[in-house]
């Protein structure tokens, strides 16, 4: 499959196949990096994935001790079995389920409101709203599954340290502060490393499904992968989306090497490799 990276530097002709399309050298990356929206793609799309990435890390790793600290195994299963339901559900699905929400005239979100005395909102029309509004589907969406990971590094720790603590007279916070947290931060920097290895790419379900392609909204929401898709769709630029596609390659493993490095300089027990 690498030798389709050839289409980056090609004006692809269908017809022509692979090997008759003229040879247009940095052409396809001049088109994207010299149109009026690379600036705004690429901030949305480093932004909103920094974003999601230090929400998931956050909200995984709280989930998590708080699962630890459940005694009962049984609940436990059920809280993870809750938690994880979301991850099944396609971006489809949720977009619908946001809809139901934020639609304008029949949306809940907009009936409590103005059952509140306050005014509705006209979320699709409204993008300085949509970056919380992504950040909460895909926190709900994901941490779950995400947490699973962190549970059962905790529950690797060895219980002597914990009753070590317990017998210095460490209360539930203390215990959590100096022993859980600490004895899972080597996978909390891998589980970093690798997200950031993905920070050039973005859930396209998330933001095509989710947001339903309103244009309204492109300031906030619009990031590469839509960006491709719908000029891959309207004007059938093979040889653009695959030059974008092989850029994203490119950053997304530069960053991924680039932050183990540092991780390796600060702390080298803890680095990817």
């Amino acid at each position: 499959p690498m030798f389709g990276i050839v289409l980056a530097f090609k004006d692809y002709k269908v017809p022509q196949g692979i090997f008759g399309s003229p040879w247009v050298g940095l052409e396809n990356f001049r088109f994207f990096f010299e149109s009026q929206d690379a600036f705004r793609v690429i901030r949305n799309t480093l932004g909103l994935n920094l974003l999601f990435i230090a929400a998931g890390i956050f909200f995984g790793v709280l989930f998590a001790l708080l699962m630890f600290e459940v005694k009962r195994r049984s609940h436990v299963k059920v809280y993870q079995t809750v938690s994880i339901i979301p991850s099944f559900i396609s971006w489809v699905a949720v977009g619908y389920i946001v809809y139901s929400l934020l639609d304008p005239t029949k949306g809940l979100v907009n009936q409590i409101l103005e059952a509140f005395g306050k005014g509705g909102i006209e979320w699709y029309s409204e993008a300085k709203y949509w970056p919380i509004i992504l950040l909460i589907a895909k926190t709900w969406q994901g941490v779950g599954l995400g947490s699973i990971i962190y549970y059962a590094a905790l529950m690797g720790v060895d219980n002597e340290l914990f009753e070590a603590a317990e017998i210095d007279g460490a209360g539930k916070l203390q215990r959590i502060w100096h022993v859980s947290l600490p004895q899972i931060v080597p996978i909390i920097i891998v589980m970093a490393i690798l997200d950031i290895g993905k920070i050039f790419r973005a859930d396209f379900g998330l933001f095509y499904n989710v947001t339903r392609d309103v244009g309204a909204l492109y300031s906030t929401t619009d990031v590469i992968d839509t960006y491709v898709f719908r000029a891959l769709m309207q004007q059938g630029n093979i040889g653009m989306s695959s030059a974008v596609g092989l850029v994203q390659s490119v950053v997304c493993f530069v960053t991924l090497v680039a932050t183990n490095l540092i991780v390796k300089k600060i702390s080298p027990e803890n680095s990817l490799f």
